[in-house]
């Protein structure tokens, strides 16, 4: 291993991640904090850590230049950007090699074709992947943005060509709806990610939210199967699995075989998700766009992998080839993610940063937390709401389902409102177990009745 030290550009679960996977490869795990989380987690467990600004993340975490100094203060090898923040801009991974240090992502380039979404669609057109009718290029203004729309035909999705996680993703009913809410969906892409770029999308409901997670060492390309993301509300993840349960071996083939040619025909080098959505009922998938860096779910595909995805990134960037072929990748049983939110699910998910006063994790066989979080911990206001991504495997799906039921009845988590009891609820419905949902069932199933349904 040629790195010796990282620069962990990020917080919470994923900075601690990092910080685990370097301490295990003998790196030294540098990590940066805002004034907010001088007393996090990651601070206490790191080795090293620097101080880069203010609470907000436009004072921090999105604050190129103070991460760039806080690396070369530190005297780093590489900086690792985590999830979300900067992790899929391309001029923040090109100022970290300008610097002389390694990026432990994908090459920049690779950023800006598959990183941002609109060039993404058209990579995907010329690679003969299908995807869904929408605009070639990010639109210029809200009169371009109604023309492509009225085009394509009502409901369309507006979303954010930077980025991911749902932010700047808006469903459009109407041509009043569009030129009312497209300034706000840009805006609030360019308040997490840096750019206000947005594009237009025919939006298909319902469907299944399916992705592959493949890891490229420049020249090769393997996948490590799919996750079913479909469990969401306003385009958020809630809970994902691994297989996913209306994959059939064929249409697996086809996708996986797709999510690897188009990541070949960037020379992809890191971890990265090709995302999809998938008619289960036809077996037909379309691209809608990749992420090009580690995922919030990545925990449930080494679960069922045995494949530590963190280091493999660390001994990538490294200059290291894959360890692997597509033939030695081994896919056992089934691992499903719940993640933990700081949020009131009864109240249109609102969220509810405060002091955690007692907090006991669940344990035993075949349970994973990955969390920040701990007793007395106080939440900040001012980022993602995540406390825990709580994750189970077992043999088979129905298994999985029974150990995630008991490893959240082990969970006690008190001081502020999470989505425990949501999980529980769901992993109740019929629905969920007989695998019959789609991307709108917690809206249209769970909380059809709900008074705050307008929220989700």
């Amino acid at each position: 291993m040629t790195l010796k030290s990282v620069l962990v550009a990020n917080r919470g679960e994923i900075a601690l991640r990092v910080i685990r996977a370097c301490r295990e490869l003998g790196i030294e795990a540098v990590q940066v904090y805002s004034s907010a989380d001088k007393d996090s987690l990651p601070v206490r467990l790191a080795d090293r850590s620097i101080c880069i600004g203010g609470a907000t993340p436009a004072e921090s975490y999105l604050n190129r230049n103070a991460l760039i100094q806080a690396a070369q203060m530190a005297k780093v090898d590489a900086v690792h950007p985590g999830y979300g923040f900067l992790s899929e801009n391309a001029e923040f991974a090109e100022a970290v090699i300008a610097a002389g240090l390694t990026y432990v992502g994908p090459d920049p380039q690779a950023i800006r074709l598959m990183g941002d979404k609109a060039a993404a669609r058209k990579l995907a057109m010329e690679a003969g992947v299908p995807v869904a009718q929408g605009s070639p290029d990010p639109v210029a203004d809200v009169e371009e943005a109604v023309r492509l729309a009225n085009g394509i035909g009502y409901p369309v999705l507006v979303k954010a060509s930077a980025g991911g996680g749902g932010r700047g993703m808006r469903v459009m009913e109407s041509e009043k709806q569009l030129r009312e809410g497209l300034e706000r969906a840009s805006s609030e892409a360019a308040a997490a990610f840096g750019s206000g770029a947005v594009y237009i999308e025919r939006y298909i409901s319902p469907v299944r939210h399916v992705e592959v997670q493949v890891v490229g060492d420049g020249k090769d390309v393997v996948h490590f199967g799919e996750r079913d993301c479909t469990i969401q509300r306003r385009h958020q993840k809630l809970l994902e699995e691994s297989p996913s349960p209306i994959v059939t071996p064929q249409l697996r083939e086809r996708m996986t075989k797709a999510a690897c040619d188009l990541a070949r025909s960037v020379n992809y080098r890191s971890a990265g998700t090709l995302e999809f959505i998938v008619d289960a009922a036809r077996q037909e998938f379309f691209f809608i766009e990749m992420n090009t860096r580690i995922q919030v779910e990545h925990p449930v595909t080494e679960a069922v992998t045995g494949v530590d995805l963190v280091k493999l990134q660390l001994r990538i960037a490294a200059g290291e080839p894959l360890p692997m072929k597509q033939a030695d990748v081994r896919f056992h049983g089934h691992a499903i993610e719940c993640r933990i939110n700081a949020e009131d699910s009864e109240k249109g998910f609102l969220p509810r940063p405060g002091k955690i006063t007692e907090l006991v994790w669940p344990a035993g066989p075949g349970v994973r937390v990955d969390s920040h979080a701990f007793a007395s911990y106080e939440l900040p206001p001012y980022y993602d709401s995540l406390v825990a991504k709580l994750v189970v495997w077992d043999d088979n799906r129905d298994a999985a389902i029974a150990r995630m039921r008991r490893a959240l009845a082990e969970l006690q988590l008190s001081g502020v409102k999470t989505t425990r009891e949501f999980h529980q609820r769901l992993l109740d419905e019929p629905a969920f177990a007989a695998a019959d949902v789609s991307t709108q069932f917690v809206k249209d199933k769970m909380y059809a009745q709900h008074p705050m349904r307008h929220m989700l």
